[in-house]
């Protein structure tokens, strides 16, 4: 009996459990019959649950992770190949740490940055953390680019590119230094840009010129464009002051009823 048992080991009885999954396995491959395929799914889904958490708290919400941890998974059941003799979990497990990987490339800046950057971002974070054990200090910049071959600018980019990797909030606080309320990002950071009102006022100005005749535009250049007087303005025109005064007034007139239109826009 033991020697019957020996044997069967040796020879790589499977259990019942792993025989009806190679069983399921066979099929779908035959048939690629859905159910088949999401029965296996259920099966196997702890490997993506498992996966998933040795990501968290990188930047992407676990929820998030463990879809296309799923989704690798699924992946994974479409490809493999029974015939091979390898362990489904053996061979799933790299397909869906791939899958996973690929997502925080693609995913997990919150500003696009080059390939190439994001490589050695990941290189420069492994260098300081080997170079600070090695040089009993935090390592200075061209220690970190000697330790990888590159130049001091490359390792300078790539330590910038990462602080985008996570975005910080806009209602970030910080210490005031004594003040009663302290100061939000949102407070240090942009300003108005004074070239938008330049751009609005000048389309509402042009807005309002359509719609004067052609004295009234050169009246109002005159005035408030080239500085001249009422006086000067009615001697090129060939009118008196007095005409140009209730005409400018008239044109001005037109500019204030469009301003209110706008506003109650």
């Amino acid at each position: 009996m033991k020697n019957v048992a020996c044997a069967a080991i040796n020879e790589g009885t499977d259990s019942p459990k792993k025989t009806i999954e190679k069983e399921l396995f066979k099929k779908y491959a035959e048939t690629k019959n859905k159910d088949i395929r999401n029965e296996l799914v259920n099966r196997y889904l702890y490997i993506a649950e498992i996966l998933s958490k040795k990501y968290v708290n990188k930047g992407i919400e676990y929820e998030d992770i463990y879809q296309v941890a799923s989704l690798g998974l699924i992946y994974a059941i479409e490809r493999f190949d029974l015939s091979r003799g390898f362990e489904f979990s053996s061979f799933a497990t790299p397909t869906i740490i791939g899958e996973i990987k690929k997502h925080f490339r693609d995913k997990g800046w919150s500003i696009r940055v080059p390939r190439r950057i994001q490589e050695l971002s990941k290189k420069v974070n492994a260098a300081r953390i080997a170079l600070n054990q090695t040089l009993q200090r935090s390592p200075r910049i061209e220690d970190i680019a000697e330790y990888l071959g590159c130049t001091e600018e490359q390792v300078l980019e790539a330590m910038e590119a990462s602080q985008v990797y996570t975005p910080k909030s806009l209602d970030l606080s910080y210490d005031s230094n004594g003040d009663d309320k302290d100061l939000q990002l949102m407070d240090l950071i942009g300003e108005d840009d004074k070239h938008f009102d330049i751009i609005e006022n000048r389309d509402f100005i042009q807005k309002c010129m359509d719609k004067l005749n052609e004295v009234e535009i050169k009246i109002i250049k005159d005035r408030f464009f080239y500085n001249k007087t009422q006086i000067q303005v009615a001697n090129e025109i060939g009118v008196s002051q007095m005409t140009i005064s209730r005409m400018e007034k008239k044109a001005i007139e037109k500019f204030r009823k469009e301003l209110n239109r706008v506003r109650e826009i």
